[in-house]
């Protein structure tokens, strides 16, 4: 997996990473948004677009952010 979308999208849901992946990765999981692991390309385009800094790369995310990573991989039953 390349990108992860943490808990601070919760709530939020601009939706203006879903406009900008250009492999249309990214999907509704109710509460908040989650990255397909099998389908990013890892071009960090969703990064920059996000307004509260919910995306990051699953090597950077910090202590309990971790978990994130595992929820968005459960989500594509990865």
């Amino acid at each position: 997996m390349a990108y992860v979308i943490t808990d601070r999208c919760a709530g939020v849901r601009d939706g203006a990473c879903r406009e900008v992946c250009p492999k249309d990765c990214i999907h509704d999981a109710g509460a908040q948004f989650v990255i397909d692991p099998e389908e990013c390309i890892d071009c960090g385009a969703c990064v920059v677009a996000c307004p509260v800094g919910a995306i990051a790369h699953e090597d950077d995310l910090v202590g309990a952010e971790g978990v994130f990573a595992q929820v968005n991989r459960a989500f594509f039953g990865r």
